[in-house]
C-alpha cells in the first residue's frame, strides 16, 4: 500500500480506520498481508531530502545535526513523515513486523509479514533482497490510494534490474549495544525523476491495472510483477537496449 490520507479525505477514525478496512478486504486477522514503505531518508547524510534541508548551513550545524541524529531501531523509530500517515499507522501496529533497512524498511501485518520483511540487505535499499522484491516474487498487488506513479515506489525494481546500475555512498546511524554508530556502505544510486514518464508507458500496456475513485483519491490496484516487468521493457526501449532474455 502507498496512499495519501489527505487525499482520500475525512475519515471517521482516521489513519486506523482506513488500515482496518483494508486489513478486512484482505480476509481480517490473520489472512492476507497488508505491507507499507516506511523509510527514514532523514537518517542520511547524503538523501535529497537531507541536502535540500541542509542548503545554506554552515559546517558547525550540518557537524551538530549529525551528532544529534537518532540512531535507526526498527522497533521504535517513527517512519518518515514524508511516507504517510497511513504507513505510520501499519508500523504502529502491535502485531506488525518491519525490516531492518536504516533507510528503507517496510513494515507488515499479517500470515506473511515474517517471510516478507526477514530479508533487507545494506546495500539493496528497493531491489530484490529487500521486500519489494519479495513481493514482486510472490506476485502481490500494489494498492496505490491518491498517490501518483510519479512517486510509485515499485519501479526502483525496474530501474534496479537495469544493466550497470549507478552506485553511490551511503551513511546512517544505526543503535547498537553501546548506543549509536555510523554505518558506511555502497548501494544503488535511487531516483525517481523519471517515474511519470515510466507510469504513461506502463498504463498503455498493462493489463492486470483496476482503478477507482474512493473518496477524494484515485486508486489503482497494480499486478507488482506486470507492472515492472512492462517498467523494464519500456527502459531497455528507451535506453536502446535489446529485451531482455
Amino acid at each position: 500500500m502507498q496512499a495519501s490520507l489527505r487525499r482520500l479525505g475525512p475519515v471517521a477514525g482516521g489513519a486506523a480506520t482506513v488500515v482496518d478496512a483494508l486489513l478486512d478486504a484482505l480476509g481480517g486477522p490473520g489472512r492476507g498481508t497488508l505491507v507499507a514503505y516506511t523509510g527514514t531518508p532523514e537518517n542520511s547524510s547524503t538523501s535529497r531530502l537531507v541536502t535540500t534541508m541542509q542548503a545554506g548551513w554552515s559546517a558547525e550545524r550540518i557537524a551538530e545535526w549529525r551528532a544529534g541524529m537518532p540512531p535507526f531501531d526498527p522497533a521504535t523509530t517513527p517512519s518518515s513523515p514524508t511516507m504517510g500517515r497511513l504507513s505510520e499507522e501499519v508500523r504502529r501496529r502491535p502485531d506488525a513486523l518491519r525490516s531492518s533497512h536504516p533507510q528503507a524498511s517496510f513494515a507488515a501485518v499479517g500470515e506473511r509479514a515474517k517471510e516478507i520483511t526477514e530479508v533487507h540487505d545494506l546495500d539493496c535499499h528497493l531491489g530484490q533482497r529487500s521486500p519489494l522484491g519479495r513481493l514482486h516474487e510472490i506476485g502481490a498487488r500494489a494498492l496505490t490510494i491518491g498517490v501518483p506513479l510519479d512517486r510509485f515506489t515499485v519501479f526502483h525494481l525496474a530501474d534496479l534490474r537495469m544493466p550497470d546500475v549507478p552506485t553511490r555512498h551511503y551513511s546512517c546511524v544505526v543503535k547498537d549495544g553501546a548506543g549509536r554508530r555510523w554505518v558506511h556502505f555502497d548501494g544503488p544510486f535511487l531516483d525517481d525523476l523519471h517515474f511519470a514518464e515510466l507510469g504513461e508507458a506502463v498504463l498503455r500496456e498493462a493489463r492486470g491495472v483496476t482503478g477507482e475513485l474512493v473518496g477524494g483519491a484515485y486508486c489503482r490496484l497494480l499486478p507488482i510483477r506486470e507492472v515492472v516487468d512492462l517498467a523494464v521493457r519500456s527502459l531497455r526501449r528507451s535506453r536502446g537496449l535489446p529485451p531482455e532474455e
